[in-house]
């Protein structure tokens, strides 16, 4: 097939010859101001409305020709229409230093595009090649205790270092141009997993979180101010004072606030960095990557960063249950218009080789959440390496395995679906805030630090809460981050547990409730400042006049009951904050606590309302509160289900999915019809389990 290739010659722009590593990296960086990330209709060859794609995460380094052509085969009779291939496999591309082999992958590529599949071609910037480590020792990961890391897991690579800047900027530069124009590719991934590296501890990496703070801060004082080190005579008298903080502890929280951005920075540089390469050589091509903001390791802000490398939100979907991961799937969407994309999706799952039925209903849940792509982890099982004895959809002896038919049926009724308002593009009404800094800052390191006993449940556990009775009510709902995203599109916002208070998300929520909406913050919101600090202000930080009171005081009790709206509220919440309104009015008082403190209160301020519930975002608590705030608001729940049935109305039909493995019974007022089976229902929609279905 005819197409553009590129010459050698064409990474002379980036060669080491020609320029100095550092002045590389200011080439990559400098495109950076011409590389956002745009809306849907800038696009028009992005996947768009009646697209849906089902696939497979490919891996043809471990196949052998035949087995690939093999493998092309069982995908295209399955009806798959897309594949991701290119993660993992640097050296695959680049053997050797600057020597690029593109024959093997252009073939596939080839065969792909022959066969009708798609192409989700990943920029494969982790794990670093051997050669790379060998040839720059920079990029080994150094240890806290200052012992040099062989690159033995995937991941152990230090991103920050100049020498893989570099490099994976000439990596990402060749394989962009060279398949610039191939019709087999509708999309660019960049460093799978990215988040789940692992943090560094030599000298240099020291100097750069140096150079870092100098940026941040400006003068020695000002650190000093930041980070409280007068307590305990650990003041700094000059920035070469400065050690890394250590992420395994002990350190005081303010310094673990900013290793993490620290390192959150570093991620985001690297990914605004790919982006700009891709901007440049395939602009009419989005990305769409399989991206780690959550990973324990490092993880990093992705809700305040994600439009500046981000087509459409991705990630790798696993679930355990279907609310925490709905949780984590609109984790990755933000605010973003374009719909989810699931690089790689659960195949089999609950068992060593996978229970039937699962995906496909995980995939409805998807559909239902506003997903487009659903690409099964992974295709052929692996044989050796990490991910040893991992059942994929062909079995390990190149077998195809009863996923495959199973995936194949989701390709088969995704094509039908696709007719009929799929995939959804979602205009929620509700958002929920998540903050990195609150989820770094309420589990600081270290034996001195007294957050952890008072922050109970973990921070996640509590936006999770206040996420699942709009979940449960058929809602569609957002997940952003309340300091850079625009609050004007929700009538509702919930802000559980924010501890860090920073400035601008103070400023977002203020002027959100001034100008008409409405918020609802819990216990544990603006405790602390940008800095991991308490306030020394009235409680809530920066924003006790938006909802009428203060508090400081915080208990611990048996379990409270409450009553809200002529109902009777028993939670099994222990803790709870006491609160002193000023103009705030209480709507629910605590029954069954001395004194009976305000459970639930609301303030007008400007046009708006604000609400704060005095204990923690769990469910029992949080389900009763959200009914009363919608109706309050004014917006209307989604179709009725019994529990564990979640449904949306699309274009007047209704999709029903059953995450549960028994019958379900949904009651309808009249005969309707499946659009999958064309069974008609009279008096109930019944739903086998684990099943899905649209009806008219």
């Amino acid at each position: 097939m005819m197409r553009k290739r590129v010459s050698t010659s064409r990474l002379n722009i980036l060669c080491k010859a020609c320029l100095p590593p550092l002045v590389i990296s200011s080439c990559v960086m400098l495109a950076l101001g011409q590389a956002k990330a745009q809306a849907p209709s800038a696009h028009p060859n992005w996947p768009g409305p009646g697209q849906l794609f089902v696939g497979t995460c490919y891996q043809p380094v471990d196949r052998s020709p035949e087995e690939v052509d093999r493998d092309i085969q069982v995908m295209h009779r399955a009806g798959f229409n897309v594949v991701r291939i290119g993660d993992l496999s640097w050296d695959s591309f680049e053997p050797e230093q600057g020597k690029f082999t593109f024959d093997r992958f252009d073939t596939i590529m080839d065969k792909m595009h022959a066969a009708g599949i798609r192409v989700i071609l990943d920029i494969p910037g982790l794990p670093a090649p051997i050669w790379l480590h060998r040839a720059h020792p920079g990029v080994d990961i150094v240890a806290q205790n200052g012992t040099r890391l062989p690159p033995a897991e995937r991941y152990m690579d230090n991103i920050s270092d100049p020498d893989y800047v570099r490099e994976v900027g000439i990596m990402a530069e060749a394989l962009t141009s060279h398949y610039a124009h191939h019709p087999a590719v509708i999309a660019i991934g960049y460093d799978n997993e990215i988040g789940n590296g692992f943090m560094s501890y030599s000298e240099a990496d020291r100097q750069r979180f140096i150079a870092w703070l100098k940026k941040k801060y400006g003068t020695i004082a000002e650190l000093n101010k930041a980070w409280a080190t007068q307590r305990w005579s650990r003041r700094l008298n000059s920035f070469d004072d400065v050690d890394l903080p250590l992420a395994d502890g002990p350190g005081p929280s303010e310094r673990y606030l900013d290793l993490h951005r620290y390192w959150s920075d570093v991620t985001v540089e690297r990914l605004k960095e790919l982006d700009a390469i891709r901007q440049r050589n395939m602009p009419e091509v989005p990305s769409i990557s399989n991206l780690w903001d959550t990973a324990g390791r490092r993880g990093f802000d992705y809700l305040s960063t994600y439009k500046g490398y981000v087509s459409y939100g991705a990630e790798g979907f696993y679930p355990g249950d279907p609310i925490s991961g709905s949780f984590g799937a609109l984790m990755t969407k933000g605010a973003l218009e374009t719909p989810i994309w699931f690089n790689e999706f659960t195949a089999g799952g609950g068992g060593y080789y996978g229970t039937p039925g699962r995906s496909r209903m995980y995939a409805y849940l998807g559909l239902m959440m506003g997903a487009q792509g659903i690409i099964a982890w992974t295709f052929n099982s692996h044989l050796g390496g990490e991910e040893q004895a991992l059942f994929g959809l062909v079995d390990h002896d190149g077998t195809p395995s009863w996923k495959v038919d199973e995936f194949g049926r989701i390709a088969s009724e995704f094509k039908l679906l696709s007719k009929f308002g799929f995939p959804r593009y979602t205009h929620p009404s509700v958002a929920i805030a998540y903050s990195f800094d609150s989820f770094i800052d309420s589990h600081p390191n270290g034996p001195s630090n007294t957050t952890l006993q008072y922050f109970k449940p973990s921070y996640t556990d509590q936006v999770q809460a206040a996420f699942e009775p709009f979940f449960r009510s058929n809602l569609d709902t957002a997940i952003i981050n309340v300091g850079h995203d625009d609050l004007s599109p929700y009538k509702l916002v919930v802000v559980p547990a924010d501890y860090v208070m920073d400035q601008s998300s103070a400023d977002a929520i203020r002027n959100f409730v001034r100008d008409g909406g409405t918020v609802l913050m819990t216990a544990l919101s603006a405790k602390v400042d940008e800095h991991g600090q308490w306030f020394d202000t009235p409680l809530p930080g920066r924003l006790s006049d938006v909802f009428g009171f203060k508090t400081n005081a915080f208990y611990d009790s048996a379990a409270l009951s409450f009553e809200l709206g002529g109902k009777s509220i028993e939670t099994d919440v222990h803790r709870y904050e006491v609160l002193e309104p000023s103009t705030a009015q209480v709507l629910a008082r605590f029954s069954k606590v001395a004194d009976h403190p305000p459970a639930l209160t609301v303030n007008t301020f400007g046009k708006g309302k604000a609400l704060y519930l005095a204990t923690e975002s769990n469910p029992s608590a949080m389900g009763p509160v959200s009914s009363y705030l919608l109706q309050l608001v004014g917006i209307q729940v989604g179709p009725p289900t019994p529990d564990g049935v979640y449904a949306r109305v699309v274009e007047g039909r209704t999709l029903y999915v059953n995450t549960t493995q028994e019958q379900k019974k949904v009651p309808i007022h009249a005969g309707k019809r499946s659009l999958l089976t064309g069974q008609v229902y009279t008096g109930a929609v019944t739903l086998a389990p684990l099943a899905a279905d649209l009806i008219e």
